[in-house]
């Protein structure tokens, strides 16, 4: 990984499709990311990562025929963890519908390419802080397993009933939600 961190606003626009927890609980995330001075995408869980989601948008309405009769699904969010390869603290997330939402996409889409995470074994999360953001992990996790400890007996369970389109508007950028396709 180069050190030099890549200008914001260049290059081409990136998307991702998410589900979006509660604002109540986005509020939660975000003064979580505020204490610590971060700043990352809007908190989501991602059921399709940008394989495939060309910036022509070209693949668009094959998404919202494959969510068009997808029935909502429900989400889990527990306590605070961090990947073994130290890429981000994140929280678990609990939602076979969402991987099967995942998987739903990937057979519509047929991306050229994927991304080794994509498939049946994906791990459903959300993402509280990135590791290439400059962050001391090992003290996120610590600071985020104290912060985020009600979650672990009993989780927080919700329901999305709609899939978000989120845009990045290039290298160094943050994710955004810009339109919501509902769920059947």
């Amino acid at each position: 990984m180069s050190a030099t961190r890549p200008r914001r606003g260049g290059g081409s626009p990136s998307f991702l499709l998410g589900l979006l927890p509660p604002p109540e609980f986005t509020a939660r995330v975000e003064a979580f990311r505020d204490a610590l001075s971060v700043r990352e995408s809007v908190p989501h869980v991602t059921v399709k990562a940008r394989s495939g989601l060309t910036p022509d948008l070209a693949w668009a309405e094959v998404v919202r025929a494959a969510v068009a009769d997808y029935p909502p699904v429900t989400l889990s969010i527990g306590g605070a963890r961090m990947f073994p390869n130290g890429s981000a603290v994140y929280l678990a997330v609990r939602s076979p519908e969402a991987v099967a939402l995942h998987l739903r996409l990937l057979a519509a889409l047929r991306p050229s390419h994927r991304f080794g995470y994509e498939g049946p074994h994906m791990t459903p999360h959300l993402t509280l802080v990135l590791g290439r953001r400059g962050a001391d992990l090992p003290a996120v996790l610590e600071e985020a397993q104290a912060t985020f400890a009600d979650l672990e007996t009993p989780p927080l369970t919700f329901t999305a009933r709609e899939i978000w389109l989120m845009r990045k508007p290039g290298p160094g950028g943050l994710y955004v939600p810009v339109e919501a396709w509902p769920l059947a």
